[in-house]
């Protein structure tokens, strides 16, 4: 007697009992799924602990930016000086460098000050006939109705005013305190942070030393390159905007050319909010054309630096696209303010850096 025929087969499959197999595309996904869920409560988990410690998270971070700053200086100090000797001449020649920027920039605004405010004056009252000419037409009384709310607002608000004066204080010593720690773990960096790394990767199981080695290595040396390459483009700007805002005659050139050197650290948006901020200078001194031309500088700055700068200086330290960096800078701003949106970009570098070490090792 022949046997009975197969029933017909589900689009899905049987398992032995009975069950419907489940397609193996849906069964990836699955897989993918809660892995990538893992991930995200973990980086979730990691960056909340951070949040509570950020100050602290904060310190090592300038820490070890200072130490890929004073790390070559110290070593090649080291050949002729004793190691600690050599750690601790790279450090004060750096904090002596900084305290000079500042005292210089101090002794500008200072000698600047005077001759400035009646500029300003003069410019506000230039800026306000303007306006009450064609096009514009403004009525005469607009500014004066505008000068009256303001102070109401500020007599009404002097409590919360005199209240966040306080607590910028507090603030002050508490960015004293970071700096301090930053400068006290950079000094222990700079002078054995090889023997702390290896250290630590001695500490792990042994299954994971030689990954951890490779990751790590693969980290510290993006994270350098990355430091170094905005240190140049940074002073590259700062160095533009400087001889562009002299040779414009705009006042405070060298403290504004100073602040575009520190907004350089916030890729793509910190360079054109540093020159926003000259070109209003330069709109209350000099006028609508200066600051015209001001615009103008940061239109040709921004594309110096988009085009020719991060290309050559950065391609070979990060190595991230355009649309990656801008993401990071908008996600970490969104996560952590100005200091997400500084750390965001190395931090994605240093992973994606070490991501491609254990990928090619394997």
């Amino acid at each position: 007697m022949p046997p009975p025929p197969d029933p017909p087969a589900s689009p899905l499959g049987r398992l032995s009992g009975g069950e419907s197999r489940v397609p193996d595309a849906l069964r990836t996904a699955a897989a993918y799924a809660w892995r990538i869920i893992v991930i995200g409560v973990v980086v979730r988990a990691v960056f909340s602990v951070l949040g509570q410690f950020h100050r602290i998270a904060v310190a090592v971070f300038l820490g070890l930016v200072i130490t890929t700053v004073l790390r070559p200086t110290a070593g090649l100090l080291a050949r002729y000086l004793p190691r600690p000797l050599a750690v601790a001449t790279a450090l004060i020649g750096g904090v002596a460098v900084v305290l000079g920027a500042l005292a210089l920039v101090g002794e500008i605004v200072a000698d600047q000050s005077t001759g400035l405010q009646k500029e300003f004056v003069a410019g506000i009252d230039r800026i306000e006939r303007q306006l009450e000419d064609p096009p514009f037409r403004l009525p005469p009384d607009t500014f004066n109705d505008l000068q009256s709310r303001i102070g109401k607002l500020l007599s009404s608000h002097r409590s919360t005013l005199i209240s966040e004066a306080l607590s910028g204080a507090s603030r002050l010593v508490e960015v004293l305190t970071v700096i301090a720690l930053a400068l006290f773990c950079a000094v222990f960096f700079t002078h054995s942070g090889d023997r702390q790394w290896q250290w630590l990767c001695d500490e792990l199981p042994e299954g994971a030393r030689e990954r951890f080695t490779v990751a790590g290595r693969a980290a510290w040396r993006t994270f350098t390159g990355y430091t170094h390459g905005i240190l140049l483009v940074a002073a590259t700007n700062a160095v533009l905007v400087g001889i562009a805002l002299s040779a414009l005659g705009v006042p405070l050139a060298v403290p504004l050319a100073l602040l575009e050197f520190l907004a350089a650290f916030i890729p793509l948006i910190g360079s054109p909010i540093a020159l926003a901020v000259a070109a209003v200078v330069a709109l209350a001194t000099k006028g609508p054309l200066i600051a015209l031309v001001v615009v103008v500088l940061i239109v040709v700055i921004g594309q110096i630096e988009g085009h020719l700068l991060h290309p050559i200086v950065m391609s070979w330290a990060v190595r991230l696209h355009p649309v990656v960096v801008a993401l990071a800078v908008v996600g970490g701003a969104v996560a952590a303010g100005v200091i997400g949106a500084v750390v965001a970009v190395p931090l994605v570098a240093v992973a994606w850096a070490s991501y491609r070490a254990l990928r090619d090792g394997a």
